[in-house]
This record gives structure tokens, sequence and C-alpha cells, in this order.
């Protein structure tokens, strides 16, 4: 108690020579002070919240640890120059209680943002890892909806603060929006086509989509509020104006549920007879298939009688959707339909050309008919070298 009441002596003692300056340092002291201790405590808190399973708790620790000692940085350093008694009508006694509001609430939407970010990954994560379904389009929308909302309310809340009137505010964006729309249209229009993927959701981040209507073709990186990001299978990316899927045609080949084998096969005319049991057996074939849906419509019929060919056509679905296992399974299909092409005898047919002589065609040797001078002369038939 002796050397409590000393040191309290001392620094009374100090205070009345220093004046606020002992005052603001002791606060910058606490606040640094403060300031470490919060670091040990949140490292204390990381090996826990590791262990841990929720998706808040990890969210909630790396989204507070920046805005939270920055807080008491600004509370701590408002604080230090109120204690500093700054005299009326200075810049620092008229703009420090704006300028702290302005931080605190600075701060407080960077921790919310922050947040929204972080439990967005999480339940990302959890549902990789879990194997569950989830749209990661519509999480990126209501993260970037809650942005938004937000960043929005923090604009208004400092607007206030700074004593503009907030109605007014919302009534020259009333009157000013014609002007601004008009101005901007393009822009609204790639924001409500941004919506209206969000909303009806006709791709998702990861999909391959497809138009018949312009050159884009790819796999979907990203969706904006302004473009969407393609990759294209040259691996170039393509930024394309939301306002463009508001208009033209789209495909979506990564949602199709089977992928379709359509091929035409011809056979020689010389295998008319076989071309029924060969037609048959690869029916039976695709049918008895496990990577062929028999549940879908399996077709193999003749159906034309070609120039060169008599044709038939294998019409069916496969179980795969993905474009590298379908190629398998395809060609593991026309290797078995050769099979029983050749077990039956048959071959397949390739472009030919017969010539027809109507009297025939007589082939001779080449020294038959030759006759030299002397012989014609002489009456005598041709000679060759085998009569010498």
């Amino acid at each position: 108690m002796e050397s409590l009441s000393e040191w309290i002596a001392r620094f009374v003692q100090l205070r009345q020579d220093w004046g606020h300056v002992v005052d603001i340092f002791v606060v910058v002291t606490a606040v640094g002070v403060i300031n470490l201790g919060l670091r040990f405590l949140f490292k204390y808190l990381g090996h826990r919240v590791e262990k841990s399973r929720s998706v808040w708790d990890d969210a909630l620790y790396h989204s507070l640890s920046g805005p939270l000692r920055a807080l008491v940085w600004i509370v701590g350093l408002s604080v230090a120059a109120e204690l500093g008694e700054p005299p009326d009508g200075s810049w620092i006694a008229e703009y420090l209680p704006n300028v702290r509001i302005i931080a605190v609430v600075a701060v407080l939407a960077w921790f919310l943002v922050r947040l929204i970010d972080e439990v967005e990954a999480n339940v990302l994560k959890r549902a990789i890892r879990r194997g569950e379904p989830i749209d990661e389009t519509t999480a990126d929308a209501v993260a970037k909806l809650l942005h938004a909302s937000v960043l929005i309310t923090a604009g208004l809340v400092i607007l206030q603060s700074l004593g503009v009137s907030i109605s007014g505010v919302l009534a020259f964006g009333g009157i000013g929006g014609f002007a601004v729309g008009f101005a901007a249209k393009d822009m609204i229009a790639n924001f409500l086509g941004g919506l209206t993927v969000y909303l009806n959701r006709p791709f998702s981040v990861g999909d391959w989509i497809r138009s018949p209507d312009q050159d884009i073709e790819g796999v979907v990186e990203a969706i904006g509020w302004r473009a969407t990001t393609v990759r294209r299978f040259d691996k170039r990316p393509l930024y394309v104006p939301n306002a463009v899927f508001t208009t033209v045609a789209l495909e979506n080949p990564s949602r199709m549920t089977h992928r379709r084998i359509s091929e035409t096969i011809g056979l020689r005319y010389d295998d008319a007879a076989v071309v029924a049991p060969i037609v048959a057996d690869i029916h039976a074939m695709l049918d008895a298939d496990e990577d062929i849906d028999s549940n879908q419509v399996i077709l193999v019929y003749f159906n034309n009688f070609g120039a060169h060919s008599l044709d038939f056509f294998v019409y069916c679905y496969t179980v795969t959707t993905q474009w590298a296992e379908f190629h398998k399974v395809k060609q593991k299909v026309l290797m078995r339909c050769h099979e029983i092409i050749e077990a039956h005898g048959a071959e397949v047919a390739f472009p030919t050309t017969t010539l027809r002589m109507p009297g025939g065609l007589e082939l001779h040797s080449p020294d038959e008919g030759r006759r030299t001078a002397a012989d014609e002369r002489t009456g005598n038939e041709p000679r060759s070298e085998a009569d010498d």
C-alpha cells in the first residue's frame, strides 16, 4: 500500500508538471496493452476454434480480429484527443465527433463484410467436404446482396452523422433517377440481366454453356453484376455483359441427363442377306450394355439403300454425361458393332465403282496380234519368243 500510495503521488506530481500529456500517454499505452492482450487472446482462441465444426464461430473469429483491434485504437485515440482539451472552434474540436462516428461505422461495416465472406466460404467448404449439393451461384448472389445492404446502410448512417438529410438524398435519387437511368442504361441493363441470371438460374458457376445465336461457348467462371466470365475451351477468358443473356438463346449442356449416340453404318450390297440378323444382334448388344440406358430409346434399323451401301442407323443414350467417358463408351459400342458385322461374314462398305462392258472384255498377251512387216507381206502368223 505504501508503494502504491507513493506511485500515485508521483503520478499526480507528474501530471501537475506535464498536464494532459501524461493522460494522453497513459491512454495510448493502455490502448497498446489492450491490443497486445487481444492478439494473445485471439491466438489462444484460434486453437479452440480450429477444433470446432461450427460454421459461425470460425467466421466470427476470422472476421472479428482486425476490426476489433481497429475499434480499440479509434476509441482510445478519440479519448486521448478529448483529454487534450482542444480549444473551442479548432478543427479538432469541430470534426472529432464526426470523424469518430465515421470511423466506427466504417469498422462495423468492415466487420460485417468480412463476416459475410467468411460464412459464405465456410458454408461452401463444409458442403463440399460432406458431399452435400449446394448452389454456388445462389450463395454468391446472397453474399453480394448482403454486401450491398451493409455498404448502403453504412453510407446512409455516415451521411446522417454529417448532417445530410437522408430524406433529401432519397428525394434527389427519385428525381434524378430518370437522368441517371438514361445515362447509365447499359449499366442498368447489365445489372438487371445479372439479377435475372441469379433469379432464374439458367446456368451456375462451373456450367458449360453455349449460345447458337452468338459465339459464346465455355465454362462459367464467375457471375458478376455487370458481366459474366466464361472460360473458352482454348483457355481464353470471355467477358459477356449480362444484358446479352436476356436476348439470346442459351444452351446448358452441363445439365443434360444423357448423351446421345447417333451413327449410320453401311454394309455391302453383297451382304443384303445378313442385314436383318446384324441389326437384331446390335440391338440386343445395346440393350444388354450397362453403359447404355435401356430406359431410353434404343433404335437400330435398316433405313436406306445408299449409293454404295445398305445403311442402318444406331441410336441410343449413354448413362454418363461426362465428355471423356462418353467417347469411351461410344468407341466400345462401335467396336462391338464391327465385331458383330465380321461375325456374320459381312463387311463395312466403302465407296466403290463397278464397270460393266456390254460385249464382255477379253484380255490378250502383249505379244498376241503383233505382226512384223515381213509376216504381213508373206501372210505368215506372228511368232512369239516361245516359238524360238
